[in-house]
């Protein structure tokens, strides 16, 4: 994605406190400042809410890290925040899951993240994991599970506008798989879909 459209949705994402946390006088400033382009007072107003495991604040520590607003550009420090403010639980997981695995360079690590909000039933994380099943990035090459996510990730709507592009690209990524599968392998694939159920967060 251009970083001219990553910029696009963080900032947005921020200034629209989509996050979902309960929202405190002092974060209601911060985002006001963050969206004056008061990168130094946000900073200040954030940083509090953070240590104090606000995931809101946590994610837009984030943000200001991956975008170098009121501080250096630093992918690793802006991956750490996410990190955290995905431990907290009331984030919007979609957008942080694009976030995370954007800026994990193992794929192993991106691989247990999407593995634990793919069991929830995100379908964007399943997605996601069908697709590194199919490729064997981070995960082994396996197109039982990659048919299996992928089936899974065909059935769930996404919470917005790009729900039938996401549904088109599963099922067709998982018919692609297919073709390369015995029918034994298909009927596993599919029986694990059926009987798969979704963890807790």
């Amino acid at each position: 994605m251009p970083k001219q459209m990553r910029t696009f949705l963080l900032a947005s994402f921020v200034a629209l406190n989509v996050c979902g946390a309960a929202v405190a006088d002092p974060f209601d400033d911060a985002l006001v400042a963050y969206g004056s382009g008061d990168y130094p007072t946000a900073l200040r107003l954030f940083r509090p809410l953070a240590a104090q495991d606000n995931a809101a604040a946590q994610f837009s520590l984030g943000v200001m890290y991956d975008l170098g607003r009121g501080v250096s550009q630093d992918d690793v420090e802006a991956a750490r925040w996410y990190r955290k403010a995905a431990d907290q639980g009331p984030v919007e997981k979609l957008v942080y899951l694009w976030l995370l695995t954007a800026h994990v360079h193992d794929h192993a690590e991106a691989a247990r993240w999407l593995h634990r909000f793919a069991s929830q039933g995100i379908g964007y994380a399943q997605l996601r994991l069908g697709m590194m099943y199919r490729y064997g990035n981070g995960v082994p090459l396996d197109y039982v599970q990659a048919h299996k996510w992928l089936y899974l990730a065909a059935a769930i709507p996404l919470a917005s506008d790009s729900a039938d592009d996401r549904n088109d690209f599963a099922i067709q990524m998982r018919d692609e798989i297919a073709a390369e599968m015995t029918p034994d392998q298909i009927t596993e694939a599919q029986k694990l879909a059926r009987e798969w159920k979704p963890t807790r967060p």
